[in-house]
């Protein structure tokens, strides 16, 4: 049985924190003196409202969450939250639909950076500062903000965890999933303060430097402006943004263990770590010879692109400082590979994880060995430790399913009438939360609004899948889910 109170009880605290939130915007609006102070207010009034029915509906709750009702929170949480943050766009008419401003929202929460919005640059501050809001909280995940906030809300904390965190192998700082959880979000507001204030130096103004900290550290993308960080023109900026936005794609408790215990050669035995350092070095490499070869560009700059577009691919930012479409088209395919292979595990980055890209290689490389000495057991080891054979299969079977719903989604562009570069672009952004499709029409600084609302809601499916990481929100979907027993 669905433990449904509980389940209420945990949606209206979430709200709260939704409604507090949004709270946030109106010091932003006041400052400002801005006239989109009732749009906060309403949209504040209304989510507690919401918040009160649900604590209300949830009063007797016996405050246990099983397996069942953790991934049901999960999802419901992420649509909750995407569904009330839709308010500012709707109540203050600077999006004139549901389906548009859901959108907007969504790809805010899963750090997609898709946006829907031209003319960026007259829009409010408050509506701005809410955009890069919604994707910082979104970045380590709405539940886990809400169980180092409040670790005692509900007694299935670490099952609700383990449905909202990404990658195959979660490793835990502290036996307490709330400590875990406050150490992790330390090294995340430091990082982002660090951030910010590397963008001060560098010349951007406050505004810009906490929106773009905000969203660099996220990993997530969305700006204060139409021309994306083109708009600055400063070589510092792009380089403390590739800076953050790449310590962003690291693990962070491997990132906490690291700084804390000043033993920053454990990165470097990581093998995720290992992956995703030389994926960059490589990729950026190829892409700056190049545009040195093809377009005869200066070397520092070439390199300083080229560095900033595939950290900003790689970790699903989606920021950029160039125009992307005009590029030899095989960059385009390895842009695209590094969307699918996404940042660490434990990160704010999307993509399949490079974790999972290290288990995928050794598990061919055993495969190998196993056509050699078919009576040989193989273990599968990660850093010293060992990978049990039911991690083998779910790779498998997530790898599976990551290619089965791209294929249907693919289908479903085609028949849409969308061209096959565009069709693949589209869903390997959405489902990788990067943001920019590699086609002219949604490339990094354009907008998504040219979308038809069922291609729509298909992206938003795909950004939930992927930010959720396909099984948590699927498994919700299957009749085994919804038996009694």
């Amino acid at each position: 049985m669905i433990n449904w109170k509980t389940i209420y009880k945990v949606l209206g605290t979430l709200l709260y924190i939704e409604a507090v939130l949004m709270a946030c915007c109106l010091g932003v609006t006041f400052y400002y003196h801005e006239d989109d102070t009732f749009t906060f207010l309403a949209s504040v009034f209304i989510t507690i409202l919401a918040a009160l029915g649900l604590k209300y509906m949830g009063r007797e709750s016996n405050n246990n969450l099983t397996r069942r009702d953790a991934y049901l929170v999960v999802t419901l949480s992420w649509t909750a939250f995407s569904l009330f943050g839709a308010l500012p766009f709707l109540v203050g008419g600077y999006i004139n639909n549901f389906t548009d401003a859901y959108f907007e929202a969504m790809s805010g929460f899963s750090t997609t950076g898709a946006t829907i919005l031209s003319g960026l640059d007259s829009m409010p501050h408050g509506l701005l500062f809410w955009r890069s809001l919604t994707q910082w909280i979104g970045g380590l995940g709405i539940v886990f903000f809400t169980i180092a906030l409040l670790p005692s809300m509900v007694g299935g904390s670490v099952r609700v965890f383990a449905a909202e965190a990404t990658g195959p192998i979660r490793s835990k700082l502290h036996p307490r999933l709330s400590t875990n959880a406050k150490w992790i979000w330390s090294v995340y507001v430091l990082l982002t303060l660090a951030c910010i204030g590397s963008f001060i130096l560098c010349g951007a103004d406050w505004f810009d430097a906490i929106n773009y900290g905000m969203t660099s550290t996220a990993t997530g993308g969305f700006s204060t402006h139409d021309d994306s960080s083109v708009f600055f023109s400063n070589a510092g900026i792009e380089y403390t943004c590739t800076l953050f936005c790449f310590l962003a794609g690291i693990n962070f408790t491997l990132f906490y263990a690291s700084i804390a215990k000043l033993k920053f050669k454990n990165l470097f035995k990581s093998s995720e770590f290992k992956l995703y350092l030389s994926a960059t070095v490589v990729c950026t490499a190829v892409i700056a010879a190049t545009l040195i070869l093809t377009s005869h560009t200066d070397i520092e700059e070439a390199i300083r692109t080229s560095l900033f577009q595939v950290v900003t691919f790689i970790t699903s930012t989606g920021l950029a400082s160039d125009d992307i479409s005009e590029w030899p088209r095989f960059i385009w395919v390895m842009l695209a590979l590094l969307m699918v292979l996404g940042g660490s595990s434990g990160s704010t980055s999307g993509g399949i994880k490079c974790i999972r890209g290290v288990m995928l290689w050794k598990n061919i490389r055993n495969e190998f060995r196993q056509i050699l000495h078919p009576n040989a057991v193989l273990p599968m080891r990660i850093d010293g430790m060992n990978v049990p054979q039911q991690k083998r299969v779910t790779l498998l079977s997530f790898l599976t399913a990551y290619v089965f719903i791209c294929l249907l989604a693919f289908l479903i562009l085609i028949a849409a009438g969308y061209d096959n570069t565009k069709s693949i672009t589209i869903i390997l952004s959405c489902i990788g939360n990067v943001g920019p499709s590699l086609s002219i029409d949604v490339g990094p600084s354009m907008s998504w609004a040219m979308l038809p609302a069922a291609i729509k809601w298909m992206c938003m499916a795909l950004m939930l899948i992927g930010r959720l990481e396909i099984f948590s929100v699927l498994v919700i979907f299957t009749p085994a889910f919804w038996k009694e027993s």
